[in-house]
């Protein structure tokens, strides 16, 4: 009888525990277009969930929303019927390959700036139902600073960089960190090199960055790893199928999952806000009543 107690006990904990689960929110940005970070973010999610995660992911890249285009998948509903009360947050939630969760982008973004603070309000309330729903919440932001971008940057738990070994890639990704950083000191970045031909040239190019950064920022930019450049990745997105699925066994595919054990292996960012997805919604609420 006494088992039976302590059985029915240890239940009752881990229930408790799952019901108590919270969402790790993560932005996926990009210095300039043009990086892959939208294929890196599909493409990293699917992995994830590979290895026993519920993912989610938004698309909140208000110019170039593709997420839906890389899997072949027209959405019927986005944001913009969440703002105008026409749907619920399930409703606009998509179901990907491999059961990879997603909301698709578009014009709804545009007009979270101008939305009054009840519509606001219903906004924040419908995402905090995602809370738990989803071990990650990955958003997929526009490349460079626009204002919904940098939102998101404040926002997060914490920040993936997607660069490249191109000049041009790295400056721009170390510009994006440098002015983030001047708003909010306490932002949390973490480095992603894609497209390199080597880990040895995904190693210098995150060393370039970090070097700056510590050196005029005092800023420290863990390098979560490097995805190999791969004539697999661009065959896969012209058969809209994400690399991980169509080429499982290619080196892009193959040093994706070595990144993923990487960022598993390291603890969540200490949440600055009080709360993962609370804390989220609270300092995005802020930031577009200003």
């Amino acid at each position: 009888m006494s088992d039976q107690a302590q059985g029915l006990r240890n239940l009752i904990k881990h229930q408790g525990v799952l019901q108590e689960k919270m969402t790790r929110i993560i932005a996926v940005t990009s210095g300039k277009g043009g990086v892959g970070k939208s294929n890196f973010t599909l493409n990293f999610a699917l992995t994830l969930q590979k290895k026993g995660y519920k993912v989610l992911i938004f698309d909140a890249d208000i110019g170039l929303a593709n997420i839906d285009v890389l899997m072949g998948i027209t959405a019927k509903y986005n944001l913009y019927h969440l703002l105008k009360k026409e749907k619920t947050i399930w409703d606009i939630v998509h179901t990907g390959p491999n059961d990879i969760q997603f909301i698709a982008g578009g014009s709804g973004f545009n007009d979270l700036i101008r939305l009054t603070e009840e519509q606001l309000d219903y906004f924040a309330d419908q995402v905090s139902q995602l809370n738990g729903h989803v071990d990650f919440i990955i958003f997929d932001t526009g490349a460079g600073l626009s204002k919904e971008t940098i939102k998101f940057i404040l926002s997060a738990q914490e920040t993936i960089v997607v660069t490249t070994p191109e000049p041009t890639s790295i400056t721009d990704a170390y510009a994006i960190i440098k002015m983030v950083h001047a708003m909010d000191a306490y932002v949390q970045f973490r480095l992603v090199v894609n497209r390199v031909v080597d880990w040895k040239e995904g190693r210098q190019t995150a060393d370039k960055i970090g070097m700056v950064a510590k050196q005029f920022m005092n800023l420290d930019i863990p390098t979560i790893g490097y995805v190999f450049d791969d004539i697999s990745v661009s065959k896969a997105v012209k058969k809209q199928v994400p690399f991980t699925i169509a080429f499982p066994d290619s080196a892009a595919s193959k040093s994706l999952g070595e990144l993923t054990d990487s960022f598993l292996r390291n603890e969540a960012p200490t949440d600055r806000q009080g709360g993962t997805m609370k804390g989220f919604l609270n300092k995005m609420m802020r930031l577009l009543k200003q």
